[in-house]
């Protein structure tokens, strides 16, 4: 479905925007196999179809490098990114760093954005960062299992974020909890959408056209 939609629905828009956690794991550019290689072809061939592509790390995938982002035709993002519209401001966030109620969380989020952390965890042999991969696969699927529920962000954290970046409208994923949420902010009204995860059966994307932010759900071709 993922690949259906780079190959038509995607190619209508300017530019595409992935928040993170694009792949269930990445544990470095030279650890791939055939799935993520069609992942990655297809993203090149919308990209050489003029389709500009942004691409942020997420919690699954913070090991995404340069190698990668080249051969997807890609651009790698900071987390947060301001995007500043001829029409309107945006601050876009994978999420996870505001999402402050789960403190064993919160330090797994520091190690694994550590450079140096990585550095050294990109110069483990490919065996054994295969390993590290099967392992953080392992605790999504128990997470899962257990039906325990992301966090949603911390609010006082969040009216500071949107403070600090002007009280543009903010978009981020993380939570698997899609919803759009009205802060007052300084008595500043601020939008923050959250974007749903895709599953097999039903994608998501957010479409801005100009004028106004809206949900557009991505479909099985068999299905209405």
């Amino acid at each position: 479905m993922f690949l259906r939609f780079l190959r038509e629905r995607a190619r209508n828009a300017q530019a595409l925007y992935i928040l993170g956690d694009l792949f269930e794991v990445w544990v470095g550019d030279d650890v791939s196999d055939d799935y993520h290689q069609q992942i990655i072809a297809a993203l090149k061939a919308a990209s050489d179809a003029g389709l500009q592509i942004f691409v942020m790390h997420g919690n699954r995938d913070f090991a995404l490098g340069e190698e990668f982002a080249q051969a997807a035709g890609a651009r790698l993002l900071p987390d947060p990114y301001d995007l500043a519209l001829p029409e309107w401001s945006f601050v876009l966030s994978h999420g996870d760093a505001l999402c402050l109620d789960d403190p064993a969380y919160v330090a797994y989020r520091a190690k694994v954005r550590d450079s140096a952390w990585q550095a050294r965890m990109r110069a483990k042999p490919r065996w054994m960062r295969a390993l590290l991969g099967r392992y953080i696969r392992w605790r999504s699927a128990r997470k899962k299992r257990l039906e325990q529920r992301y966090s949603d962000l911390d609010g006082a954290a969040t009216d500071d974020f949107l403070r600090d970046h002007s009280y543009a409208t903010f978009i981020h994923g993380h939570t698997h909890q899609p919803a759009k949420h009205d802060h007052i902010v300084d008595g500043i009204h601020v939008e923050r959408w959250v974007m749903a995860d895709w599953h097999e059966d039903r994608g998501e994307c957010l479409v801005w056209d100009g004028e106004a932010l809206t949900r557009e759900a991505i479909l099985p071709e068999n299905r209405p």
